[in-house]
């Protein structure tokens, strides 16, 4: 009897089988691929069950472009790049039919290591999980935890990572997670995510951690993302995207490509919405705009 009905897949089935999909396109070409967040993070750090809705890796930087240019060869097709997705530019967001989303990572926000060396220090004490059958890598315990709590620290889902990643962890874990905290160098966003973000205020992304942990307008993010560059000719790179229309973000706003002419009005729009914003600041009361600063 034919039917046209269709069968919802669960969506933990459909991430495991992403992930299992991903890692079996990274073995065939070579690619040190670290399975990070959601449904790979060890039972033990998560509320319940995984949650996330997208698969997330971070790959070791020399193995990017390959990565990145298999996955599409196999049905993965962009959907945001590191250019726009982020103020970070960590990550490329990809879009497959079966597997759906996957969020590729060259470094991971707030380690301030060379990625390269980050990389290698993770990969140091990974161990094998299980995806629907086929065998990938996931960082060592202290180092999902660590990496939880970084997240954490971009307000995404903080309360219940960070409680069990570091808040209610034990001695012997909380240890190992300063240390592998100091190897990274990922002090400051790690105190932005455990309330200790006021002893880095000299610290050059100190205001980008502000922001991203305590809320702030786009005009302030942009500024932090300025002052928080590494080097001068990063700075000005940064500026001079800012008044720039991310189309990437247009397009998934609208459902579709933006025409040339939604594209320039949303440019004249950005003007306008920054003037909003900076008259919202000075119309709060004195106590929040100093937290602002």
């Amino acid at each position: 009897m034919e039917s046209n009905a269709e069968v919802q897949v669960p969506l933990a089935v459909r991430l495991r089988f992403g992930r299992a999909a991903l890692q079996v396109v990274a073995d065939e070409i070579g690619a040190d691929v670290l399975h990070i967040k959601g449904d790979a993070a060890d039972p033990s750090l998560r509320p319940g069950e995984p949650s996330g809705t997208d698969v997330d890796i971070l790959v070791r930087p020399a193995h990017v472009a390959m990565l990145d240019r298999a996955i599409r060869v196999r049905g993965w097709r962009v959907y945001s790049t590191f250019v726009y997705g982020s103020p970070f530019g960590h990550a490329q967001t990809y879009l497959h039919d079966a597997w759906g989303y996957l969020d590729l990572h060259r470094w991971f926000p707030g380690i301030r290591v060379p990625p390269d060396v980050a990389f290698e220090r993770l990969w140091a004490n990974r161990q094998m999980a299980d995806f629907a059958g086929i065998e990938g890598r996931v960082p060592g315990l202290a180092a999902q935890a660590t990496l939880l709590v970084l997240n954490a620290a971009r307000g995404a889902r903080s309360g219940a990572d960070l409680a069990l990643s570091w808040t209610e962890a034990s001695a012997e874990h909380r240890i190992e997670v300063e240390r592998l905290v100091d190897d990274l160098d990922a002090h400051v966003a790690f105190a932005a995510a455990t309330g200790d973000l006021e002893l880095y205020r000299e610290e050059r992304d100190y205001r980008l951690w502000k922001v991203l942990s305590e809320g702030g307008t786009r005009s302030e993010e942009w500024w932090a993302r300025v002052r928080s560059a590494p080097s001068i000719g990063e700075a000005v790179r940064i500026a001079a995207r800012a008044p720039l229309v991310n189309v990437e973000h247009l397009a998934i706003k609208l459902g579709r490509a933006p025409t040339r002419w939604e594209v320039v009005a949303a440019f004249f729009a950005r003007p306008l919405r920054a003037a909003v914003e900076a008259a919202d600041w000075l119309r709060a009361p004195r106590h929040r705009r100093r937290r602002t600063r």
